[in-house]
């Protein structure tokens, strides 16, 4: 089965949730494990997008 893209807005969404007390963190890392975190990392890290040292 395959995985829809990740959506940056709803990974951000999660995020915000934790960082305002409403989700606890193994719910939110469960999120963005299955909301497809993992992909969009390696695709910026691939890209060179994510290079911020230069």
């Amino acid at each position: 089965m395959e995985r829809p893209a990740a959506d940056p807005a709803k990974l951000l969404a999660w995020w915000m949730e934790w960082e305002r007390g409403e989700t606890p963190p193994g719910r939110v890392m469960a999120n963005l494990k299955t909301g497809g975190l993992r992909d969009l990392l390696e695709q910026l890290a691939t890209s060179g997008d994510g290079d911020r040292d230069a």
